[in-house]
């Protein structure tokens, strides 16, 4: 078996009313391949409909310390990313980190 030195980490918030991406998902959901020992995201998908949004999140992302202060990611979405669903990439984001800090710590805490 392959030794794993990421995670993935999973979030939802409800997708707004009226996108397609509501009447395809009804929710925003995200999966974040987190980088264990960095605390990197290495990998990210998310429920767009067109795999340009798909691409462009990913690379928003990408590289980002999902240990670190989660405004600064936000203020770039906010700042680069125009759309409906822009509040619920958000909270899904905020969910998936501290989904994410609540592991990491409850696996120190263990150590």
């Amino acid at each position: 078996m392959q030794n794993l030195t990421s995670v993935l980490v999973t979030a939802y918030a409800k997708a707004p009313q009226g996108t397609s991406m509501y009447e395809t998902y009804k929710h925003a959901g995200i999966v974040l391949e987190v980088d264990i020992q960095t605390h990197e995201v290495i990998d990210a998908e998310f429920t767009f409909i067109t795999k340009l949004a798909q691409d462009y999140f990913k690379r928003m992302i990408v590289g980002f310390d999902f240990t670190s202060d989660i405004e600064m990611l936000i203020k770039r979405i906010e700042s680069h990313y125009f759309a409906p669903s822009t509040g619920s990439v958000i909270v899904a984001l905020k969910s998936a980190q501290k989904r994410y800090l609540e592991k990491i710590n409850n696996v120190q805490d263990t150590k």
